[in-house]
């Protein structure tokens, strides 16, 4: 259980400014990415062309493969953050006509149901949320509700949910989980505007003044806010660290570093749980093509749009129930057409075995939605990232919730790649397809990424060269990319701190490929509700594959060295440098995740000194 000592420790703590719009700034990204894709594709060309060594073709196309699977995914990551805009606040709308100008009932107060959806955690971390809800401020009169969405059936939640003067709903299963339950809710409830939110989620007083503003375009379907996980871990100085393993030496080895190289944070935000990179820079830079989608908790809807989303999606399945009935009939019985009294009782058969689904029942019903909404180009419904922070979360404090939260992401994005893939759904424009396609395409990078963890090993351990040479050539076409490449991603991610993220990135390879396959096995991703409450243990079992490649590339170099020293070898000299110069950058950004399952909280530690 939560106590609520464990909040006090944060409460002081204020989340970030949006990152602020530079038109010189994105004029020089667009500059230096344009360089970087141009040089990139000479690289990529002369390595197709010109470095692949005949005599390991078995290691050099596997390896070429990857480094142009990469680069495809470097051209959508540059289309993806090519333009931003200025934040900008719409005025809040005072009545619903300002939202909805031919609403009949245009001259009323608008209505917004705030949902909480619970299952199994703590009932008090849910009353901090519906606490902070009540505390919401608008400038103009509004009928705010609050409800508490329980899927845990719990008589705690319940008194909970009665003291703090909420709505309690509830029902009987659990049918679609969140999506379902939100469904429920739906059906008990008629706000003009819907606030999802997690059992964590705790709303800031400005989340509505600063985002139904968007809604005077009456063709906004949703508005979505960055998450800001506000218990992260700060860490502590390397000094201090030091000082802990090796008294007051360690302590002046720490400051000399320092001196050297500015402050050292160690331990902070072990699990690279900070979402400023995705919200400020990935989904902010969508907005442009009208491609930003909903994430969940902290998102702010229209009901009109998901409500008419869910009833077209309605119709097409009884439509194509229907014809599958009608077709059935018609090839068995031999007959050109159906009798119209038996269409009629096909249709109400096939209306009332399915059902209306605002939010679709899958482990991605956020980004589910979003493509659906997206795609009705008939009613062009538009999406918003919010760039200021509006709410407050809980992260992931253990590396066992942050597997099955990552898991869960790549699995349910995958799902949807394979079984209602958005690059041929009818209805969405070309660069959304191409926004989409990045999220979908960033989650089969495991697939390449295992070549470039294991290249380096496989080289230091035999002396196969997976290029002709490691000559003056071979970096002189190199080099320029990767330089021009990290000057280009350092001023497109201006302002948000890049390499925890990118080494997460590589890291995360077993659990992306454990995705992977679980979604072409044709296997069902589950839905499992992410813990609020740090698990016990360390984490070791977790990571194995990426102990595993540091074991091996460790061991590759002192091999390799020694061969090269002993003579005798297929091994070059400036071979092994690079080879070991990129076999230790895949080891540090293995390292991160290592340490983070064997990461414990400080009190922790000093409880078991």
């Amino acid at each position: 259980m939560i106590t609520d000592d464990y909040f006090l420790k944060f409460e002081d703590r204020v989340p970030p400014k949006p990152l602020t719009y530079s038109a010189l700034r994105e004029s020089l990204w667009q500059f230096l990415a344009t360089v970087a894709l141009v040089v990139g594709g000479w690289y990529i060309w002369w390595r197709w062309a010109h470095s692949l060594n005949p005599e390991a073709m078995w290691f050099a196309v596997p390896l070429a493969l990857a480094e142009t699977f990469a680069f495809f995914g470097m051209v959508l990551f540059v289309f993806n953050l090519w333009k931003d805009e200025p934040v900008k606040l719409e005025a809040p709308p005072a009545l619903l006509g300002d939202v909805d100008p031919n609403h009949p009932e245009k001259d009323r107060q608008i209505v917004v149901d705030v949902m909480f959806a619970t299952y199994n955690e703590d009932p008090e971390l849910v009353r901090l949320g519906i606490q902070d809800a009540k505390k919401m401020t608008y400038p103009h009169p509004i009928d705010v509700r609050i409800h508490i969405l329980d899927d845990g059936r719990r008589p705690e939640m319940k008194a909970v949910t009665e003291e703090e003067g909420a709505n309690y709903i509830t029902r009987s299963t659990n049918e679609g989980f969140k999506a379902g339950n939100l469904r429920n809710a739906m059906e008990q409830t008629y706000g003009d505007f819907l606030v999802i939110c997690d059992a964590d989620t705790r709303p800031f007083p400005t989340l509505l003044e600063h985002t139904l503003g968007y809604f005077r375009d009456p063709k906004m379907a949703w508005v979505q806010t960055p998450q800001w996980f506000y218990d992260l871990p700060e860490g502590e100085s390397l000094p201090a660290r030091l000082k802990s393993w090796f008294g007051a030496r360690g302590e002046a080895f720490g400051r000399g570093v320092e001196k050297l190289i500015g402050p050292v944070t160690v331990g902070a935000d072990p699990f690279v749980n900070d979402p400023q990179m995705f919200y400020d820079i990935i989904q902010r830079r969508r907005n442009w093509v009208n491609a930003s989608f909903c994430c969940g908790a902290g998102s702010v809807h229209r009901r009109e749009a998901v409500m008419e989303a869910a009833l077209r999606s309605f119709g097409a399945k009884v439509e194509q129930r229907t014809w599958a009935v009608e077709e059935n009939i018609t090839v068995s019985s031999k007959e050109r057409e159906v009798a119209p009294e038996l269409m009629r009782a096909i249709k109400t058969e096939a209306a009332a075995t399915e059902a209306v689904t605002p939010y679709k029942f899958h482990v991605s019903e956020d980004i589910f939605t979003s493509i659906v909404l997206h795609a009705d180009r008939e009613r062009g419904w538009k999406s918003k990232m919010h760039p200021i922070i509006e709410s407050k979360m809980l992260s992931p404090q253990d590396l066992l919730t942050w597997t099955v939260q990552r898991f869960k992401y790549a699995g349910g994005s995958l799902d949807i790649l394979v079984n209602d893939n958005p690059l041929f759904r009818k209805g969405l424009t070309f660069p959304q397809r191409l926004m989409y396609g990045t999220t979908f395409y960033s989650y089969l990078a495991p697939i390449w990424n295992i070549v470039f963890l294991f290249a380096p090993v496989v080289y230091l351990l035999t002396g196969i060269s997976p290029v002709s040479a490691y000559s003056s050539e071979f970096f002189l076409h190199l080099i320029p990319f990767l330089v021009t490449l990290e000057l280009a991603i350092m001023v497109g991610t201006w302002g948000v701190a890049g390499y925890a993220a990118k080494a997460s990135y590589l890291s995360f390879f077993p659990l992306g490929l454990k995705a992977i396959m679980t979604v072409a096995r044709g296997e069902k991703i589950s839905f499992k509700v992410t813990p609020k409450v740090r698990q016990s243990g360390n984490f070791l079992r977790l990571v194995q594959p990426q102990i595993a490649v540091v074991g091996l590339t460790l061991f590759g170099a002192v091999w390799a060295t020694g061969a090269l020293l002993l003579g005798d070898t297929p091994h070059s000299a400036s071979g092994v440098v690079a080879n070991i110069l990129w076999g230790l950058n895949n080891c540090l950004a293995m390292s991160g995740i290592i340490a983070a399952a064997l990461w414990q909280p400080t009190e922790t530690k000093e409880a078991s000194l």
